[in-house]
């Protein structure tokens, strides 16, 4: 298991606005007809809860945007539904593991 991957099964849960995971991350705005995003659209229609998005920090400094590891169409669901919205996240650092 890498260091990234156990950091975040340790991280706590964040929220971040799904307009600002998309801005950091520079990531393209999915289309509601992206079947992904459709799915994760009638969940949050049904009032079910969606699983929290995994996040690498990025660095302004070096000019590494964030990354998102796992959850692209639930921030892009998200932002269809309200771009200011809450979206549950965890979030580490990219961890290196010396040999």
């Amino acid at each position: 298991m890498t260091a990234t991957v156990e950091a975040f099964e340790n991280a706590e849960s964040a929220h971040f606005k799904a307009k600002d995971i998309l801005g950091a991350s520079r990531f393209a705005l999915l289309p509601t007809d992206n079947p992904h995003v459709t799915s994760d659209l009638k969940k949050i229609a049904d009032g079910r809860a969606l699983s929290p998005v995994l996040l690498v920090r990025g660095d302004a400094t070096s000019g590494r945007d964030a990354i998102i590891a796992d959850g692209y169409h639930r921030v892009c669901a998200s932002y269809h539904t309200d771009e200011n919205t809450d979206v549950p996240v965890r979030i580490v650092d990219l961890a290196h593991r010396s040999a």
